[in-house]
């Protein structure tokens, strides 16, 4: 069956309707989810089948029965590894009824469905008993049921309910505890993601406005993969803390708490961010442990496991306050069944009562992403766009008549007027004695944007006002290009890359589940990376392959663009890297990708403000770097929708 569906068209702005399969959010979930990225994390595997081993032979070293139940079973890889290490029978639980499917063909296929029962429900629907979905209750608890913030997915609520009702008093649990870790510092690169920062203009201080500058912010997680985020960045103020541990084998709350730890500040400076991961102890002795830290933390860096199914938090102060070298503080961690949240007290003025969660009254971090808050405090970018707009006027008005603008708008902003409509909404009538426009300026940013391609939706308001602007008016940014480069990803090509076999069993079930969801659409789309957080290597050159003319309207018959890329360096092929580039006048350009030119190694510098889009390739392409071999491509930009259709091939030259 199919149905209509209606979707905010991001780059036309547009109410679409649009025919779908009632199975279409399923692919979508499964093309886009990080299953194939667990599978391929072997730290975390071989953590937890050692943690599993461990477990089984304690209980069978008591002469009982092992019956396990796994919670959020997924592929049914854990359930598998506890029959092979000895288990009598697992009970996997796993509430998505596609992988659940996709779990009891896996368990098949590798000759375990006499051993293990698939059971498609939410834990705290599974029964036991009789005639329930359990027989009785286990003795052995395995989950994965964590996110970066390791609470975030409802562990605390499964656990809470799995002792009370579905394992046996004293059972084992897998893993046996998680313990959460954090550390106080400075970082001007990070806190300008949480709040809006003055700003120079020639000579003016522009100050945000009280509301925001007093604002809290969103107490919600920033999860990112803080390996990426050089220590150059950030100032320790504290030491690392270990703020608090949950142990799974035991009675598990998921109400309110709070913990602290006491420290003395190490350096001085501006308490403004928390950095925290957590480590999982998979036996009661603590020498089986799978870490969430950084890279950094480690003597070889390049040892640490990667992951994104599990990144690091961080975490912002509702306020920043000034600490100095030798202060005792004690910083505290507040968290429900879902979230955590931070404060800082000196131990000098401690306060008997929890710190209350922050809350955004200001509506800007309701709106802006963390990283958009970055970008307005870019003062690099503030001064390309000043830059821009000061060669803008003296193209328009003669210099005297500029001086006498800049005088009003010092005096009071009597010359600006926010009109609070979409810009097809926008009529003479509103424009009051001007009539015309003579100058449209925007910023492509749109909190509805995902691809880069998406704040094109600039073009669409500035076609959409075409009846109103003067025949020379001045369009700011006058046009954009869309670019793309080859690339070899580090370790990001893990999250779409097939399993085949995993810690020796057989998982393609899943890896067919997951392609053909992406054949139902996605395998011919791109997808939305922060390439700043994921390391790659250019194997062509940067190539502008489409351009769009903003100081025409948008034309009603599709742009099209072929070609071909050589491959310059050798490696392997994992995709295509896309970005958009926007020239804010003919020689000014602000960049949403590369923010510098490659290296002669093919290193890449990304944005931090904008996603790129990454186009994956079904398999990779290996490039001897000879120029003989290369990309050919095609884009299609369809006016109507907004959409870019692409398609690429290799190409290798006899």
């Amino acid at each position: 069956m199919k149905t209509f569906c209606g979707r905010a068209n991001p780059t036309t702005g547009a109410l679409d309707w649009v025919e779908e399969s009632e199975e279409y959010d399923y692919h979508q979930e499964i093309a886009r989810s990080c299953y194939a990225d667990m599978l391929h994390d072997h730290d975390r595997n071989k953590k937890y089948y050692q943690g599993i081993r461990a477990a089984v032979a304690r209980v069978k070293a008591c002469g009982k029965k092992v019956i396990i139940l796994d919670i959020g079973t997924g592929t049914g890889l854990l359930s598998m590894m506890a029959v092979t290490a000895g288990a009598d029978f697992c009970y996997a639980v796993e509430v998505f009824k596609p992988m659940a499917e996709a779990a009891q063909r896996i368990v098949e296929k590798n000759g375990f469905s006499d051993k293990i029962k698939i059971i498609n429900k939410h834990s705290t629907d599974v029964t036991v008993g009789q005639d329930g979905d359990m027989q009785m209750k286990a003795n052995v608890l395995i989950t994965e049921l964590f996110d970066t913030e390791l609470i975030g997915e409802g562990a605390l609520p499964s656990y809470e309910h799995a002792h009370q009702n579905l394992v046996q008093e004293g059972c084992v649990a897998v893993p046996h505890r998680a313990t959460i870790y954090a550390q106080l510092v400075e970082s001007e690169l990070l806190w300008s993601w949480a709040q809006l920062q003055p700003a120079e203009v020639d000579g003016i201080r522009l100050v945000p406005p009280p509301d925001v500058g007093r604002c809290a912010g969103a107490h919600s997680v920033c999860d990112i993969q803080l390996s990426q985020v050089s220590p150059n960045n950030f100032t320790p103020l504290s030491p690392l803390c270990k703020m608090f541990s949950v142990d799974f084998s035991k009675p598990v709350s998921s109400t309110f708490q709070s913990h602290s730890s006491r420290f003395v500040a190490q350096s001085s400076g501006q308490a403004q961010v928390v950095l925290s991961w957590w480590d999982l102890d998979m036996d009661p002795s603590g020498n089986i442990v799978c870490t969430m830290a950084p890279g950094w933390t480690y003597q070889q860096p390049k040892m640490a496991p990667w992951r994104d199914h599990w990144m690091q938090s961080v975490y912002f102060l509702p306020v920043e306050s000034r600490v100095t070298k030798g202060d005792e503080l004690s910083l505290t961690v507040c968290h429900d069944d879902y979230s955590l949240w931070y404060s800082l007290q000196s131990n000098s003025h401690q306060t008997t009562a929890p710190p209350s969660r922050p809350c955004c009254t200001c509506q800007a971090h309701m709106v802006w992403t963390r990283p958009r808050f970055g970008e307005l405090n870019d003062s690099q970018r503030t001064e390309t766009y000043i830059k821009a707009f000061r060669e803008m006027l003296l193209d328009i008005f003669a210099l005297c008549t500029q001086l006498t603008l800049q005088a009003k708008v010092r005096k009071k902003l009597s010359c600006v007027e926010l009109l609070e409509m979409k810009p097809d909404q926008l009529t003479s009538g509103d424009l009051e004695s001007h009539k015309q426009i003579s100058v449209l300026m925007g910023e492509p940013y749109f909190s509805t944007s995902l691809l880069p391609w998406h704040s094109l939706y600039f073009w669409y308001c500035r076609t959409a006002l075409a009846g109103l602007l003067q025949p020379s008016a001045t369009i700011l940014p006058c046009s954009a290009t869309l670019h793309m480069v080859a690339v070899e990803f580090q370790d990001l090509w893990r999250i779409r890359a097939p399993c085949g076999k995993c810690e020796g069993f057989d998982v393609t079930p899943m890896d067919e589940m997951v392609q053909q969801s992406l054949d139902f659409r996605e395998s011919h789309e791109a997808e939305p990376h922060p390439l700043w957080e994921y390391p790659c290597r250019a194997l062509t050159q940067s190539t502008a392959i489409m351009n769009f003319d903003f100081t025409e309207c948008v034309p009603q018959q599709p742009i099209s663009s072929q070609g071909s890329v050589p491959f310059i360096r050798n490696g392997c092929c994992h995709g295509i890297a896309l970005w958009m580039e926007y020239h804010l006048t003919s020689d000014i350009t602000v960049s949403a990708g590369l923010i510098k030119s490659i290296t002669e190694q093919g290193d890449c510098e990304w944005s931090r403000h904008r996603k790129q889009g990454v186009y994956f390739f079904r398999s990779p392409w290996e490039s001897s770097g000879d120029g003989r071999a290369g990309v050919s491509y095609s884009f299609t930009f369809e006016p109507s929708s907004g959409d870019i259709k692409m398609d690429f091939s290799f190409k290798c030259q006899q």
